[in-house]
Parts: structure tokens; sequence; C-alpha cells
């Protein structure tokens, strides 16, 4: 009689590829639009210092708009924003939560605008990581006004805040490939290589949400990588992360701690 083998564990998953990553959002575009965070009005402070004008009045284009989170927030502090998003997903949860907002589909490195169109700010929210930065850098400098701005930011978890951090180790442990997005902090370095002449000035903001666990846990699953992996390969991580949380935060309401990365850099006047 043969003896009984032992069960063969599963193998982890495979790390998506980048493009996979990026198309995965139109599949959880409503849970983004419902969980993702925003942006302090602190955000909006320094882009305005380090762009150099008010967004009042302002002609902003919006790129990689997604659902319209930070579209809205500009629309709010009077900006005329334009959204350009390449996905069918998020640009219908923007058209349906954002109707008065225009919206161009297409991508970051190849605007649909002429040149020098008097755009005075081009930003990126939680964007830019998905272009080709030696053609995005340079379409955005093309569609702007001389003397306008392209501003990029990113919320990513406190690494200084030990359940944050704790957190991301998990994730890391379990989904090979994972890992926190660093784009932020090469941002002002790669933009000036690509054009020596330029000099982005970058700035660091950290801002709190409190929200309820299950908001916590859509929004994680709204991360690419989850969404990439698909519900049933992501709902057990997300399971022993709620087991996890409800240690830290018994109550269920969870602290989300950010640190906002902020690059502007602006186009010569002249």
């Amino acid at each position: 009689m043969t003896p009984p083998q032992p069960a063969t564990p599963p193998e982890p998953p495979r790390p998506p590829e980048h493009a996979t990553l990026a198309r995965a959002f139109d599949a959880v575009a409503t849970q983004y639009a419902a969980a993702r965070p925003g942006y302090p009005p602190a955000l909006f402070d320094a882009v305005e210092e380090l762009a150099g004008r008010p967004l009042a009045g302002a002609r902003v284009l919006d790129v990689g708009a997604g659902t319209g989170i930070a579209s809205a927030l500009l629309r709010a502090r009077g900006a005329r924003v334009t959204a350009v998003e390449p996905g069918a997903g998020m640009a219908a949860a923007l058209r349906a939560g954002h109707p008065g907002v225009p919206l161009v589909r297409a991508v970051g490195d190849a605007l649909p605008f002429a040149d020098r169109a008097a755009f005075d700010l081009v930003s990126y929210a939680q964007a830019w990581h998905w272009t080709d930065p030696a053609r995005s850098v340079p379409e955005a400098l093309r569609v702007l006004r001389p003397g306008g701005a392209l501003a990029l930011w990113w919320n990513v978890p406190d690494p200084d805040v030990p359940w944050a951090a704790a957190q991301e180790a998990r994730i890391a442990r379990r989904l090979p490939g994972y890992h926190a997005h660093d784009a932020a902090a090469g941002a002002a370095d790669l933009i000036r290589g690509l054009a020596p002449g330029l000099h982005p000035r970058s700035r660091v903001l950290r801002w709190t949400r409190t929200v309820p666990l299950a908001t916590h846990l859509a929004m994680l699953g709204s991360r690419s990588y989850f969404a990439a992996l698909g519900p049933a390969a992501a709902a057990p991580v997300l399971a022993d992360e709620r087991a996890a949380l409800l240690e830290v935060f018994p109550d269920g309401r969870v602290e989300e701690a950010y640190v906002l990365d902020l690059t502007v850099t602006r186009r010569p006047a002249a």
C-alpha cells in the first residue's frame, strides 16, 4: 500500500506585470471612488505656493484622474479642470460622480492637446508612476503655458507609524513583488535628469484620516496589486488584515496615516 503523500502547498501568486497592474483599476473603480483617501487642504496650499499662482481661475489638466478624487478637490479650489483618464471603468466612475468635469480619454505619454495649450497646471495625483517619464515630462511641458507648472503627488502609508509599517511588511510577505511604490522619492531627480534646465521642488506633508475598518480594507483592495490578483486571491489576505487590525483598533475605526509627497516643476516663463 502506497503511503499517503503530503499535500503540495499552493504556490504563491506571481507578481502581476506592470501593464496588468495599470489596467486593473477598471475592475474596482466603484470601490476605488468610495474607499480611497482624498487630500488635505495643506496640499493645495503647497501646490499654489510652489506653482507661484492660486488655483482659483487656473486651467488645470488632471492626468490619470481616475475616478476624479483630485479633479473634484481642484475644482473646489476654483480651478477650471479638464480630466484625462485612459481606463473605461475609471472614466465611467468619474463621469457618474463628477459630471461637471470635462473628461478626455487619453494617457499622459501622448496628450491630445496643442503645443502651449495654455494650461496653468498639469497635475498627476497618484498616477505619474504609470507613465513613461521620458515621454510624459516633455508632454506636460509641451501643453503648459510659459510659467506653468507640473505637479506630482502621492499618498503613501507613513512608514514611521508602527501599525502601518507592520501592515506593509505582512502584505509583502504574503504577496511576492508587492511593495508600496517609491516613485515619489526619485521624482525630482528623474525630472532633472530628463530636463537639466528645470528645477523641481518637493514638499512632504503628513496627515491622517479615520475610517471604518471595512473602508480601510476596501481601500487596500482597490490598490492595483490586489485588483490584479482578483477577489479570490485577495480575500484571504484581506481577512487576515482584518483580524490583525482589530487587535490595534478594537473599536473598528482605523486611523490611516499618510506621507503626502509633492513635487512641483515650473516651466520657464520665456
